[in-house]
């Protein structure tokens, strides 16, 4: 960590942080938040299907699980409510996106100590209720904290660097949890490694509790932290509850149409997770020909989605189209690399250092990389060059499953893997964000986000299905082919401009 960021940490660890931060203050916050974030995403994705992989879960199965990845496609839901109410007790003394904020690490907390103590997996309904909840409650922290980056920094120059400490943070906290989280399951067991990683996800909760309130001169800390942690209790347990009662209906609907791992279920997902960007898509003549008042007449939940698509019109889904592909790789490959080093015979000590000194090391180096061109060159550029990164880190397993096994192969390829991926990962959250109005920062980001791992995580759940027809190899250059797939829209995405209202 560099002399500044250090400062930078050490002032939000002090709570010496006003409630507009700025400067190193702010990498400092959102190094920070980007590590809060990042902890538990491994344990609901990576670690998780190889934990189901070492308990000889069937490679099906463990695709299935990957559809988990799903829910924070879905985030545009529930994004509308962060921007709009608040949680009793936080929010009152920390401002509301930081309320939202220590709710999900609460119920980051809780799900990840319930997979520790499920972690035999003899009922994976009960683990997959578990892992749904924890990547709920991740994906609810990123919205609240991706809407207040977009507001305190607005501009391409101002993101780009916050971009890059926010990565740096989310990427270093992927590879503590995967590595970690490997590394203690291998000493001890897969509860211990999840009750490691569930207190280090719950460190930043003290460390914002300590910080300044919204308002200077707002009294009652500790009777805010008192109602806001009951109210936060409540709010996770009608959560669980609700989740557990779809979870069964759905179980039950599956079962009585007679549907079983041997199914191919990815159309009928792909056409229902496809309904609200088709509705959307279908109401765009419509949107394009409101007049810039009527806006303002649309309702609270909607308003921020038929701006964007009122703003980019027809272009839009150009922009849909490439944003879909962009990420495409990164997503395959998390999926099913962790069960390809597992069926190569590389041990769980090895995998935890491919997951940790050596993915730490390349991606944040293309996370510092991908930050610092995109503050030199034109996103167009940028975006290309991350295609092509990406695209490498696919490849280079097809490397991987063709040699024997032995340390070199293994760090080499994760090494060109995360470096592909945190280049790409940089300039992609910096195009993203210069995509939204400042007006509905929170819920615009959630939309073009979610959409971007919408197909990716789609065929991330058949990638089970499609390993067994087509071998690991053709799955990772397939992978690859379609991340690269992404530069010949370039030459139209730079080109989509936004009209502004007169």
């Amino acid at each position: 960590m560099t002399t500044a960021a250090a400062e930078a940490v050490a002032g939000v660890l002090a709570g010496d942080l006003p409630a507009k931060p700025s400067g190193r203050r702010l990498l400092g916050l959102y190094l920070l938040l980007g590590f809060s974030a990042g902890l538990p995403f491994y344990m609901f994705n990576a670690v998780l299907t190889l934990r189901l992989a070492r308990h000889g879960v069937d490679i099906v199965i463990i695709g299935f699980f990957a559809w988990i990845a799903l829910l924070p496609t879905f985030k545009f839901a529930w994004a509308p409510l962060i921007e709009r109410y608040d949680i009793p007790g936080f929010s009152r003394f920390w401002g509301r996106r930081r309320g939202w904020i220590m709710l999900s690490q609460l119920g980051i907390f809780l799900s990840m100590v319930a997979m520790a103590f499920t972690s035999s997996d003899k009922s994976l309904p009960l683990t997959a209720l578990f892992a749904v909840l924890l990547a709920f409650w991740t994906t609810t922290l990123e919205v609240a904290a991706d809407g207040w980056r977009i507001e305190l920094a607005p501009t391409q120059t101002e993101q780009a660097p916050i971009v890059a400490a926010n990565l740096w943070g989310y990427r270093s906290a992927m590879v503590a949890a995967g590595s970690g989280a490997i590394l203690v399951a291998a000493w001890a067991d897969w509860t211990w490694a999840y009750l490691v990683i569930a207190l280090a996800a719950f460190l930043p909760f003290p460390i914002l509790a300590a910080m300044r309130p919204e308002c200077e001169g707002t009294r009652g800390r500790a009777q805010a932290l008192v109602a806001g942690t009951l109210a936060s209790l409540f709010v996770i347990l009608a959560t669980a509850l609700v989740t557990a009662l779809l979870g069964w209906a759905l179980l039950s609907a599956v079962q009585g149409a007679g549907i079983s791992a041997k199914t191919n279920v990815t159309p009928i997902v792909l056409a229902i997770a496809l309904l609200p960007f088709v509705a959307l898509a279908l109401a765009l003549p419509r949107i394009r020909r409101l007049p810039a008042d009527a806006l303002s007449n649309v309702s609270t939940f909607a308003a921020p989605y038929v701006e964007l698509f009122w703003r980019y019109g027809t272009p839009v889904l150009a922009v849909l189209a490439f944003v879909s592909l962009y990420r495409m790789g990164d997503v395959l490959t998390l999926t099913l690399s962790h069960p390809l080093w597992n069926e190569k015979g590389y041990s769980l000590h090895q995998i935890g250092i491919a997951d940790g000194v050596v993915a730490l090391s390349a991606s944040m180096l293309g996370v510092a990389l991908g930050g610092f061109l995109s503050t030199r060159l034109s996103l167009g550029w940028t975006l290309g060059i991350g295609a092509v990164t990406a695209a490498a880190g696919n490849w280079i397993y097809v490397w991987l499953w063709h040699s024997e096994p032995s340390a070199f192969v293994l760090y080499t390829s994760v090494a060109v893997d995360q470096f592909g991926n945190g280049f790409a990962g940089a300039v992609f959250v910096v195009y993203l964000s210069m995509l939204v109005s400042p007006t509905y920062p929170g819920a615009q980001y959630a939309l073009l986000s979610g959409f971007a791992f919408l197909l990716p995580r789609l065929l991330a759940g058949a990638s089970g299905s499609m390993q067994t027809q087509i071998g690991y190899d053709g799955f990772f250059l397939l992978s690859g082919a379609l991340s690269f797939a992404a530069i010949f829209l370039l030459p139209i995405i730079v080109r989509v401009k936004g009209r502004v209202p007169t």
